[in-house]
C-alpha cells in the first residue's frame, strides 16, 4: 500500500470517549466512564480500553493487530489463543477473538455518518450456545 493510498481505517484512529448512558450491557455490568484509543503503526492497530466500573475500580486492557483479517497468535490463556482484526469498510472496523479455533467472541466497531460516534457492540458466544451482547457508544475527543 502506497503512502499516498488512504487507509480505509483511518476514520477511527484517534481517542473516543465513552457516553455511560448509552451502555447497553446483558454480560457484566457497564462502565461508568471509559475511554478508547486506537492508533495505527506502520498498518498495525493498536487498541487500548480504559474504564472504571460502578465500584470505581480502573482497567485497562490493550491489543494490537493488522487489520487483514487473518488469524494471529494471542496469549488470552483460556480466553483466546488467536485474534484477528479486520477493517470490514470506511465505518466498520471488526476484531474477533479464537480459542482452539472456535470464534469466541465478535467486537464490531461502527462510525455514524458524521464520523464523530463509534459504536461498539460486543457479542460472546458462551457454551451453553447464548450469545449476549453489551452495546456502547463512544464519542470522538476533540484535540485541544
Amino acid at each position: 500500500m502506497g503512502e499516498s493510498e488512504e487507509k480505509v481505517y483511518k476514520g477511527f484512529l484517534g481517542r473516543w470517549q465513552l457516553i455511560p448512558e448509552s451502555c447497553q450491557y446483558e454480560q457484566g455490568e457497564a462502565p461508568i466512564e471509559g475511554s478508547y484509543e486506537i492508533s495505527d503503526d506502520n498498518g498495525v492497530l493498536h487498541f487500548t480500553m480504559s474504564w472504571r466500573d460502578a465500584s470505581g475500580e480502573s482497567h485497562q486492557v490493550s491489543f494490537s493487530g493488522v487489520p487483514d483479517g487473518s488469524k494471529q497468535p494471542f496469549s488470552g490463556g483460556e480466553l483466546a489463543d488467536a485474534l484477528s482484526v479486520t477493517a470490514v469498510s470506511e465505518r466498520e472496523l471488526r476484531s474477533s477473538a479464537f480459542y482452539q479455533g472456535k470464534e469466541l467472541m465478535v467486537a464490531q466497531r461502527q462510525l455514524d455518518e458524521t464520523g464523530q460516534a463509534m459504536r461498539i457492540t460486543q457479542v460472546v458466544r458462551l457454551p451453553d450456545g447464548s450469545q449476549p451482547a453489551n452495546v456502547s457508544v463512544y464519542r470522538r475527543e476533540l484535540l485541544h
